[in-house]
């Protein structure tokens, strides 16, 4: 479809409902994706486009051409106005580019690891934008999944599309029920798993990292839950050399994987 074939429609039109809803917190399968560079990361991806929203009185002329793109992917295109573009956005100053896409569905059974494989797992994160942190943390250290267990935050919230700056369409999560479950598939699959502790005797440069490796941070209150340490898995630090007593979860989780990365490579 095309930006000229683009329906008007106003508040109560079914897809605008829909959009309200999954602007507050997302829903499974599916994100809210909203802004320019959003959606040139949106256009580098295979991922599905339900329905594309423009507001052409919002934009600058130059981002025609944008909208016409997004439009050529999206199953329904709708144009509304100023107004109602002033509600759906969560942007203080909005261009009027306004998606539902569709997240990708990772299963456990489908992964295939090596000894340079490397995975993060995540348990109990509670903010939108930590989480989305972490899962470009991920990316960037090209590891091969995120694991989350005790989720809190949910991975369609569109405050995780932007603080992964889009890679939540492209980087594997896989959930799980429970931990015991999550630690079952990890061993599983051969992986030297080390739990982030502060409170470790033992700092983070001491492992060799030679086989697939797993870190698991936990949430940014009240850090790992028990279970994952009922897990008999090793604990790891990063030294604390300030007056503070802990990082935040995605810095953490960064000097883990890059560190444990370099190891593998041979940086």
């Amino acid at each position: 479809m095309t930006v000229h074939h683009a329906r008007p429609v106003g508040a109560q039109h079914p897809r605008v409902r829909d959009l309200l809803a999954l602007r507050k917190d997302g829903s499974p399968g599916r994100i809210m994706v909203e802004g320019t560079w959003e959606h040139d990361r949106l256009l580098t991806t295979s991922a599905p486009v339900e329905a594309f929203f423009w507001c052409p009185e919002a934009g600058t002329a130059d981002l025609a051409q944008l909208a016409a793109q997004v439009a050529d992917r999206a199953a329904e295109v709708y144009r509304i106005s100023a107004k109602l573009l002033a509600r759906l956005s969560r942007k203080t100053r909005s261009d009027g580019l306004i998606s539902i896409a569709r997240v990708p569905e990772w299963r456990p059974h489908t992964f295939r690891f090596t000894s340079r494989s490397l995975v993060l797992v995540a348990d109990g994160v509670e903010y939108a934008g930590n989480l989305g942190t972490l899962i470009r943390t991920a990316d960037a250290a090209n590891a091969d999944c995120l694991v989350l267990t005790s989720r809190r935050a949910r991975p369609t919230h569109p405050a995780v599309y932007s603080a992964s700056r889009g890679t939540v369409l492209s980087t594997p999560i896989v959930e799980f029920g429970d931990i015991p479950a999550a630690a079952t598939w990890l061993r599983s699959h051969r992986f030297r798993v080390h739990l982030a502790d502060p409170a470790a005797t033992g700092t983070y440069r001491v492992p060799q990292y030679d086989g697939p490796t797993a870190f698991v941070v936990g949430s940014e209150g009240s850090g790992l839950s028990r279970a994952w340490h009922d897990q008999g898995f090793d604990a790891v630090s990063i030294p604390m050399l300030g007056q503070a007593d802990s990082l935040n979860v995605a810095l953490s989780a960064g000097i883990l994987l890059f560190e444990a990365r370099a190891r593998k490579e041979g940086w």
